[in-house]
Order: structure tokens, then C-alpha cells, then sequence
């Protein structure tokens, strides 16, 4: 492969990940560009700011110009508003816990942003994340980062495995301080810029403010339930709660409560024991696979920071939704949150809890 006749375009959030990515690649060789998605965030954060406010485009700015690479914007604003931000709302109003993040990946970067990307003639799209796209004979397999500490795999099963061929994750063989390092060594003005943090659109975590901003005419106090269905007190508003939470429950009882469900509909939480959170199965819909052939056996993970768990897998109506069983029950299965599962360091694909068994 000629790689000067190779045109890569890098989605710059402005942080080191990704301006090193672009660097990676400017040093390999290849014809490349920077593209950062304007998202039209406000920047409220100083300590851990926004991967896409404005200080983000200044800084994305500021790296092409230092590696002599054209840096271009676009105005995703109301694609985030349809895609995610609405989606984020309407989950939490159904008693569901979304995940914005891998709405992001699957509906911005990976298919709006990649989709330009090729009508504008690149050949390639490349991100800062951590994780690794492998050919293998004709097929191409979402991997594991070789950072586990730094792993992305999670949150990018969503992308759809057509599209797999046209992506690149150059920092996939590296690790977090190798990333810094590498930055600061070719003198990138972000080498040391802090870490985003969080969902980009929630100023300084308020998941309370942002969605009374939303629905405040919705929002209701309602029943806290036993399980037995005895009352034991009022909660704020069931959008407020998610599956394991134990805070903000405002109730008094001789043993820790956590919220076990919550019901949208008749507005109320049931609460009960920790062990009550356990879970043997689940269904899952709106299924990615990124295999050919979905093994009887994989490992699961059923949030980003937790370890793997065996567990057999059983596609159902013709793959558009799939059951999963665990070898060993899970705490907090929460309907919204997504199960991805792997065979070893491969991403096979995974879905949208729907609900636990």
C-alpha cells in the first residue's frame, strides 16, 4: 500500500488520544485531515473539560496547524440532539438507563461523520480510541486495545462490521502513557491536557438539572415499593433512579436498599436486598454482530468496568434480538445499558438490555 496515496481523515476531539492519532499517522506517511464535530456544547468545566466545546475545536486547531495538516469543522449539533440527546431523555422518562456514548459511536462518528468521510474522498476514518480492527483473510475483527486499563471495545460494538474496512485506530498497540509521551516528544500543545470526563452535554454531571430542564412537566414524585409491595416511602421522580442504586432513596430500614426496578408507568421503584439485584439471564434487542457465526459460548460484560462473565448465547428472531445466560448470575442488570461479548480479545457484537430473567 502506497500510503501517500492513502487520505485518512482523524476526528479530533482536541485531546491528546486523538491529536496523537493524527500525528501517528502524518509520521507514517499517509494524506491526512482533521475533522472535528461541533456539537454545539457549551464548555462550563475547567478542571476535565468537553471533548467537544469550544476549547476543544481551538485545541484541534492549534495540533493541525503544528503538524501542517488541513483541519476541518462541522456542525453535528442537531444530528446529537436527534440522535442521542433525545434518545438519552426519553430512556430515562421510561425508567430505562441509556448509554449516550455508544449511541454516539453508532449514530455520529461511526456512520454520519464516516459516511462524509468516504463521499468527500478519503479512503479512511480514524479516532483516537483504544481499541484494534485485525484482518483476518477477507473478514475484519473488532479487537481489544492493548491497554486493558485503557480499553474502548465496549462502547464501539455498535459499529456496524461493513464499516470496519474503512476505520483505523492507530494508538491500538500503545498504552495511555505511551500515548502522553509520544505527544510530548513531538511537542503537541495538548500533550498534557486533561482527561474528558463524562457525557458531554451534562454540565458538571447534573443528570438531575439536565433532565428537569427536559421534562420538568413529567416529572413527578411516586411509591417506593417492597418487593413484597408494601410502601416504605416517596422518591422524586422515577427518571432519577437506575437499577443498583442505593443513594438518594431517603428512606430509613434495618438493612441497605437498592433499587431493584423501576416502573415508568405507574411511576414507582421496587427496592430490596442487595442479592436481590442478581440476575441468571437476559434479552437483549437492537443486536450488532460483527461475526459470521455467533458461538453457543462467549463472555459478557454487561457495563465497561466490570470483568467478564461466561456465558452461553442464543440468537432469537433471526438475530434481531439474542438471550443470554450467565454462568455465574449478575449483580444490576439494567434495561438500556448495553451487553457486549467477546471471545477472548475479539468483539463478537452485543445489543440493548431489554430486560433480566
Amino acid at each position: 500500500m502506497n500510503k501517500m496515496d492513502k487520505k485518512i481523515l482523524v476526528a479530533m476531539s482536541g485531546g491528546v488520544d486523538s491529536s496523537t492519532a493524527a500525528y501517528l499517522l502524518k509520521k507514517e506517511g499517509f494524506d491526512v485531515a482533521g475533522i472535528t464535530m461541533c456539537l454545539g456544547v457549551k464548555e462550563t468545566r475547567k478542571k476535565h473539560p468537553t471533548c467537544c466545546g469550544e476549547e476543544a475545536i481551538a485545541d484541534a486547531k492549534k495540533v493541525c496547524w503544528k503538524l501542517g495538516i488541513p483541519h476541518y469543522m462541522l456542525d453535528f449539533s442537531k444530528h446529537l440532539e436527534e440522535k442521542v440527546i433525545e434518545k438519552f431523555v426519553s430512556e430515562y422518562s421510561n425508567g430505562r438507563t441509556p448509554n449516550p456514548c455508544v449511541d454516539c459511536n453508532k449514530s455520529l462518528k461511526f456512520d454520519i461523520l464516516l459516511k462524509k468521510a468516504l463521499s468527500l474522498g478519503f479512503d479512511f476514518l480514524a479516532t483516537g480510541h483504544y481499541a484494534k480492527i485485525e484482518k483476518v483473510k477477507n473478514n475484519f475483527l473488532l479487537k481489544k486495545a492493548k491497554d486493558k486499563t485503557k480499553d474502548q471495545s465496549y462502547f464501539l460494538y455498535c459499529i456496524k462490521k461493513s464499516a470496519l474496512k474503512s476505520i483505523l485506530f492507530p494508538l491500538s498497540g500503545l498504552k495511555k502513557t505511551e500515548v502522553r509521551a509520544i505527544a510530548k516528544i513531538a511537542k503537541l500543545p495538548v500533550h498534557d491536557k486533561p482527561q474528558s470526563q463524562d457525557i458531554c452535554f451534562i454540565p458538571e454531571r447534573n443528570y438531575h438539572g439536565f433532565l428537569s430542564e427536559r421534562i420538568a412537566q413529567r416529572i413527578e414524585g411516586g411509591s417506593i415499593l417492597s418487593l413484597d409491595g408494601d410502601f416504605l416511602g416517596k422518591h422524586k421522580g422515577a427518571c432519577f433512579y437506575t437499577i443498583g442504586q442505593r443513594e438518594g432513596l431517603g428512606i430509613g430500614y434495618k438493612h441497605p436498599l437498592y433499587v431493584l426496578s423501576v416502573n415508568a408507568e405507574k411511576n414507582e421503584l421496587t427496592v430490596g436486598k442487595k442479592d436481590d439485584l442478581k440476575s441468571a439471564s437476559l434479552v437483549a434487542g437492537e443486536v450488532n454482530l460483527l461475526v459470521e457465526d455467533m458461538p453457543r459460548k462467549a463472555s459478557a460484560k454487561i457495563r465497561h468496568n466490570q470483568e467478564e462473565s461466561g456465558c452461553s448465547v442464543t440468537l432469537l428472531e433471526k438475530g434481531k434480538k439474542l438471550k443470554v445466560t450467565f454462568e455465574n448470575a449478575q449483580e444490576a442488570v439494567t434495561p438500556g445499558q448495553s451487553i457486549v461479548l467477546y471471545d477472548g480479545e475479539t468483539v463478537l457484537g452485543g445489543g440493548i438490555i431489554e430486560k433480566s430473567l
